[in-house]
């Protein structure tokens, strides 16, 4: 008799600790029943397509950041290779999303200034009279500051199951964020368009006076730089509308973003851009991978709001991205878990100079569309992104940025396109369409953390409003 409870005592402990380990780490429950004959030639495929899209994007939101494009590699890889242990979506792709990184780079232009010389010119050789730091060391240790920040808070609400606050951010606030950020995103990338140099604004109205510098200065354009531009998202928009257009007759989606950064890159090297056409170009790429920092606490003290804004908006964003998978494919996610893996892959990536991360709904789409089944397709776009930056990064040192500012703007278009909701929010639900467009406003005129925060006062509201009516 003893025998039998003390067995059954020990099935039950070994069931709990089972439990215990597949929920802290998803990975240990999916990866011993991996049907490796009907999975891995798909998730080969979507890896492959995926970690080519990871690259050009990575490049392109750092920008964003006001880093070296160098360090969005980083961030399209240490985060993706922590979400496949800790995450619960077998689609979403991680890594750089233009909201965040604009976010982030908010928050490193406030901190870290353009140095103007005494004749108006901009140094970024300037050293910092206390660290000894450049301009460009100094903004890589404030952006990875905040993304350690940012874990930091995801972290610790997934640790205390506050997964809930999601509810708190409803699909029209959201949409209305994304929306606004992708105005912001859109006017932030203009500098590299057009190929001009314009002072850098923050706070309210900040997206107002960025125009106004950029109408003053659009004389200055470099017809170069704006050809390129155009010619890149004309052609990108045309072949992307026949990879939705023809998804079913064709067995993976055209890389045209790749090919176009390819002759563009190569035009660029052949004609010699850069001393010719005084073309922007992203210059020498760190080879390899660098050591890692330790954080910045004056830079947690600074951001403390920032961090906070930045937790949230990277959590809703992925969280509602892997439900739209999940609910598609019909498994479950959670939630607490889903802030435990982002946060983790935040506070590593911020460790190594890398930023802020979430995921994005166009290479989450590229990951699922061709094929992939789990996160072993997220593996191999890190690998892809691994390889770009130990081996062949030099190959891109010609790359106009120009042709990164037009990737850029092509990646927003989901995003502006949620205007449509607008007249159907208002015809289903009033009160929805107003929490959207007070949000969207918000944003726009205050900025992304003051907005966010009065759409969320606005969205409370409404739901006293609601009560009494």
């Amino acid at each position: 008799m003893n025998i039998c409870i003390y067995l059954f005592s020990y099935r039950c402990h070994t069931g709990t600790v089972k439990r215990i380990i597949f929920k802290l780490i998803p990975i240990a429950a999916w990866l011993p029943i991996y049907n490796l004959k009907e999975w891995l030639l798909s998730d080969t495929i979507s890896g492959i397509s995926t970690g080519m899209v990871s690259v050009l994007q990575g490049l392109a939101f750092a920008l964003l950041v006001n880093v070296s494009p160098a360090y969005g590699l980083y961030s399209a890889f240490y985060p993706t290779i922590i979400y496949i242990f800790f995450g619960t979506s077998k689609h979403i792709s991680v890594g750089p999303f233009p909201v965040l990184s604009l976010m982030v780079g908010s928050a490193v232009m406030r901190l870290v200034p353009d140095p103007v010389d005494e004749d108006g010119t901009v140094n970024y050789n300037v050293l910092n009279d206390t660290d000894e730091l450049t301009i460009a060391e100094q903004r890589v240790l404030v952006a990875a500051s905040v993304t350690v920040l940012v874990g930091i808070f995801q972290l610790a609400f997934g640790l205390l199951q506050a997964g809930f606050i999601v509810i708190y951010l409803s699909d029209p606030l959201i949409s209305g964020f994304t929306t606004a950020a992708a105005i912001h995103v859109l006017v932030s990338q203009l500098k590299f368009v057009l190929g001009i140099k314009i002072s850098n604004f923050s706070g309210p109205l900040s997206l107002f006076f960025t125009l106004e510098d950029i109408f003053q200065k659009i004389n200055n354009t470099n017809i170069v730089d704006l050809t390129t531009s155009i010619i890149i998202m004309v052609v990108v928009l045309i072949v992307k509308e026949m990879n939705d257009r023809y998804q079913m007759k064709i067995p993976f989606p055209i890389p045209v973003e790749l090919i176009m950064t390819i002759l563009a890159t190569g035009i660029s090297y052949a004609f010699d851009f850069s001393r010719k056409f005084h073309v922007q170009i992203i210059g020498e790429l760190e080879s390899g991978y660098q050591p890692p920092i330790t954080p910045s606490i004056s830079v947690f003290q600074e951001c403390m709001v920032e961090g906070f804004t930045i937790a949230i908006v990277a959590f809703a964003v992925g969280f509602s991205v892997a439900r739209v998978y999940s609910i598609k494919h019909d498994y479950p996610i959670n939630g607490n878990q889903e802030l435990v893996a982002f946060g983790l892959g935040n506070i590593v990536c911020g460790c190594f100079k890398g930023f802020a991360v979430s995921t994005a709904l166009s290479r989450s789409a590229v990951q699922e569309s061709t094929g992939g089944k789990s996160q072993i397709a997220g593996l191999l776009s890190a690998l892809i992104v691994m390889v770009v930056t130990l081996s062949i990064g030099f190959l891109l040192e010609a790359l106009p940025k120009s042709v990164l500012g037009a990737v850029c703007l092509i990646n927003l278009k989901g995003m502006l396109m949620q205007f449509r909701e607008v007249p159907v929010l208002w015809m289903k639900d009033k009160f929805d369409c107003l929490v959207w467009v007070m949000t969207f406003t918000a944003s726009v005129i205050l900025g992304l953390d003051l907005g966010l925060a009065a759409g969320v006062g606005f969205e409370l509201l409404t739901v006293v409003f609601r009560t009494q009516l």
